[in-house]
């Protein structure tokens, strides 16, 4: 599996919690459609093919990013 950049992980899970809380909220056929969306989205960022396991290997990936050390701005730059 190739290891997506953090910032664009981050992202990722941001926009699938964003879609997740607004389905619970107030769910429609819209919030429906962008909930499948950013699941798609982070399964595939991850080669995961359930939710459940791709924020299990989102944390386990978010947890790699933390104990990096002297990552150069040129080596974030060419992971994006």
């Amino acid at each position: 599996m190739i290891l997506p950049a953090e910032k664009e992980l981050r992202a990722v899970l941001a926009r699938f919690a964003q879609a997740r809380i607004d389905h619970d909220v107030r769910p429609t056929g819209s919030t429906s459609r962008l909930l499948e969306d950013a699941t798609y989205t982070l399964c595939v960022l991850t080669g995961a093919r359930t939710a459940e396991q791709a924020l299990r290997t989102a944390d386990t990936l978010l947890e790699q990013y933390a104990g990096r050390t002297n990552v150069s701005v040129e080596e974030e730059t060419l992971a994006a």
